[in-house]
C-alpha cells in the first residue's frame, strides 16, 4: 500500500518517536520549518515532542501518542520525525497498527526510526519513506540533492533514477553550520556489475 503524494497546501505533522525536539537547536529547527513552508507545507507538531526525561526521549505512552494522533488526523497529510536516537524499538508494542492501515499517509525518517519503517510495512502493509528527518531540513548549505529526491519520492507519482550527488560531505553540520568541506563525487563505485529486479527495504540502524 503506497500512501498518497503530497501537495502544496498539505500539513505535514512533527512527532518524535525516538529523541526529542529539544536536543535541536532553535536556528535549525526555524530554518527546517521555514524550508518546508517555502515548499508550500503546513508544518504542525505532536504536543508532546518537546518534553523529554534523562536521556532526551521521552515516555512510550506520549510518544505513541504523538504517532496515533498523526495518522488519525485525517488533515495530516505526511508526517516527518524530529531526529533518531536509539529507542524506538520501545514503542513496536503499543502501536495500533490496524489504526495506520485505514489511515495510510506519507511516513519519513531514518537511522533508529528504520524500525518503525520496517514495523509499519510488515504489520499495516504501509511503504514508507527511508529519508530526511523534520530536523535534516536544518542544513543550511549542501541540502539540495536531498530535498530533490524527498520531493521526487512523496509528491511525484511517476518513476525516477537516482543519479550519484555531484558532491558529499562528511563533516558535523549539525554542531557549526558555517563551517562546511564539499567533496567532489567521482560517482557510484560498482561492486558487482549486471541488471536486477526486486523490491528494496532501505535504512539504517
Amino acid at each position: 500500500m503506497v500512501p498518497s503524494t503530497l501537495k502544496a497546501g498539505d500539513e505535514i505533522r512533527i512527532i518524535a518517536p525516538s529523541r526529542s525536539m529539544a536536543i535541536i537547536k532553535g536556528e535549525q529547527r526555524e530554518i527546517a520549518e521555514d524550508r518546508l513552508k517555502q515548499l508550500g507545507f503546513n508544518v504542525t507538531y505532536g504536543k508532546n515532542i518537546n518534553d523529554h526525561d534523562e536521556f532526551f526521549s521521552n515516555s512510550i505512552e506520549a510518544r505513541v501518542e504523538d504517532l496515533h494522533e498523526a495518522f488519525a488526523d485525517r488533515n495530516v497529510k505526511g508526517i516527518l520525525t524530529v531526529i533518531g536516537g536509539y529507542n524506538a524499538n520501545q514503542l513496536l508494542r503499543s502501536i495500533d497498527y490496524e489504526l495506520i492501515r485505514r489511515n495510510p499517509k506519507v511516513f519519513c525518517g531514518y537511522s533508529d526510526i528504520t524500525g518503525l519503517n520496517l514495523a509499519i510495512l510488515q504489520k499495516a502493509g504501509l511503504v514508507s519513506y527511508s529519508g530526511p528527518h523534520f530536523s535534516t531540513f536544518g542544513v543550511k548549505a549542501g541540502f539540495e540533492y536531498t530535498q530533490d529526491y524527498f520531493l521526487k519520492a512523496v509528491t511525484e507519482a511517476k518513476e525516477y533514477t537516482i543519479e550519484a550527488s555531484e558532491t558529499w560531505s562528511d563533516d558535523a553540520w549539525f554542531l557549526d553550520q558555517h563551517n562546511r568541506t564539499f567533496h567532489k563525487n567521482e560517482g557510484y563505485r560498482i561492486l558487482q556489475e549486471g541488471a536486477a529486479e526486486g523490491t528494496i527495504i532501505g535504512g539504517n540502524l
